[in-house]
């Protein structure tokens, strides 16, 4: 046998909805820092590059030529305008028309020749980035037309900056997205902790009404009162209260019946007790142990109905349907029953026409035959005949379901008592006559098995419109 699987506790549901919300909620967040900072770099980048641009610019209006050359008029005080707003170090070199060195720093890093031509200015401008006296610098280089009577060309002017600014707007633009972020995830947090535990206040409430019931108070819980997602299990509890409140009105009303039902029995067998004790003459004690032991048979077979009663009811086995052949188990149970046949002279027979299959639980199928054909044995006359007939019931389709009929011809039950004889303890006229020590729960454990096996049943006149027939039919076995 398979060891049942072991289910870890799932926990708060408070706290898995958090959890189900704040974890996505920070993924985006880290991804739209991540989105933030790289624009944000991308600005600074583009507003750093503007401002190299404008010194470069500011450099290229004080390149001339002056007696056939090109020559640069750089005074300190002109780069400090743009040094002013910045935390690097500035560089710049002007090269002539003809590649020679004009002023500035001789050995700043040439332009490379894959680098392309920026298109978000108009200008003959490229950026690009290099290493100058072991620091990361960037540069912007502009060619700049110059031109007199005597000559004209193309000069090339280089500013490069270091990054120490730009790695500090960095950093301060990386914290305070982080900042903001992380302000952001926190006060997330926060609202979608109250706005749970405000969503879950209708389940808490209904927690906590489930706890404050009495054991005996099964009534229905207000489906209103919770979400709309919730109510199905509210009222799948109602259902489940009603179906517990039916039982334990059965259990009450049998512990009732079946009491008042035994008291007759038992308080006899103590008067016969008594006068048995008081009894002096043999005969007369032997008279008495005989009619004790007919009321102990008489209790016992009550007891037993009862019992099975209780189990039909509670479906104690209900759930044990297989394959059962109909033939043979109300063969058996006329082999069971014979004896009693015989002693009061009936002819029981069966008639089955070919095997027929249902689908049943064995110990109780043979409870129901045994029950119907026990009566039609008490409530036949000597000399009587009970019958026994199984066969098959074409359903259509294909489809065949099993047809049990036990018919006597003793009194019969009444037309306007047929529904009532189902009732636990209800007795016809008719058979209060020929037998005065029936229990009357024959029928009712015949109809609670039939109900269990969604079989139908029946009672009709028998043949010629004597006695009894009762027809029981069971659905097809694939059904």
């Amino acid at each position: 046998m398979t060891a049942p699987i072991e289910r870890a506790p799932l926990g708060s549901l408070r706290s898995q909805l958090l959890r189900w919300l704040l974890i996505p909620l920070a993924a985006l967040v880290v991804i739209d820092a991540v989105s933030v900072y790289n624009n944000a770099l991308e600005a600074a980048d583009q507003a750093y590059d503007r401002s190299l641009l404008a010194s470069t610019r500011a450099l290229a209006e004080r390149v001339s030529i002056a007696n056939g050359r090109v020559v640069a008029d750089v005074p300190y005080v002109a780069l400090d305008s743009f040094e002013t707003d910045t935390l690097g170090r500035i560089y710049y070199r002007v090269t002539g028309v003809k590649g020679e060195h004009v002023s500035g720093y001789e050995d700043l890093p040439a332009l490379p020749r894959h680098v392309a031509r920026s298109d978000a200015y108009p200008a003959l401008v490229y950026f690009y980035h290099a290493t100058y006296r072991t620091e990361p610098v960037r540069i912007a280089a502009l060619y700049q037309p110059v031109y007199d009577d005597s000559m004209r060309g193309i000069a090339l002017i280089q500013v490069g900056e270091t990054l120490e600014g730009r790695h500090e707007l960095s950093r301060k633009i990386l914290l305070d997205t982080l900042a903001r972020q992380a302000l952001l995830v926190l006060a997330a947090a926060v609202l979608a902790w109250f706005a749970v535990r405000f969503v879950l206040r209708p389940l808490m409430r209904l927690t906590a009404d489930v706890e404050a019931r009495s054991p005996t108070d099964l009534s229905n819980f207000d489906p209103d009162l919770v979400h709309r997602e919730v109510r199905p299990l509210v009222a799948a509890m109602n259902g489940y209260m009603a179906r517990l409140q039916t039982l334990i009105s059965g259990q009450r009303r049998f512990i009732a019946d079946a009491s008042h039902q035994l008291r007759t029995p038992l308080t006899v067998l103590k008067t016969q007790a008594e006068l048995a004790l008081r009894a002096n003459d043999p005969e007369a004690m032997r008279d008495i142990v005989e009619s004790i032991a007919r009321t102990t048979d008489a209790t016992v077979h009550l007891a037993n109905r009862l019992l099975t009663l209780a189990r039909a009811e509670h479906g104690a086995v209900a759930a044990d349907l297989q394959p059962v052949s109909l033939v043979e188990t109300a063969r058996q149970v006329g082999l069971d029953l014979a004896v009693q046949a015989v002693r009061k002279d009936i002819d029981l027979e069966l008639e089955a026409a070919g095997e027929v299959m249902v689908l049943a639980n064995p110990l109780l199928l043979h409870e129901l035959i045994s029950n119907l054909v026990d009566n039609a044995i008490r409530y036949t006359p000597a000399g009587g005949k009970v019958s026994l007939r199984v066969s098959a019931m074409g359903m259509g389709m294909g489809m065949e379901g099993g047809l049990l009929e036990i018919e006597d011809n003793g009194p019969g039950i009444a037309l306007a008592e047929r529904d009532k004889v189902f009732s636990p303890f209800y007795r016809a006229a008719s058979s209060q006559a020929a037998n005065a020590d029936g229990s009357g729960l024959g029928l009712t454990i015949v109809r609670d098995i039939a109900a269990m096996h969604k079989a139908d049943i029946k009672l009709s006149d028998g043949r010629h419109g004597a006695g009894l027939k009762v027809s029981v039919r069971f659905p097809p076995l694939a059904s």
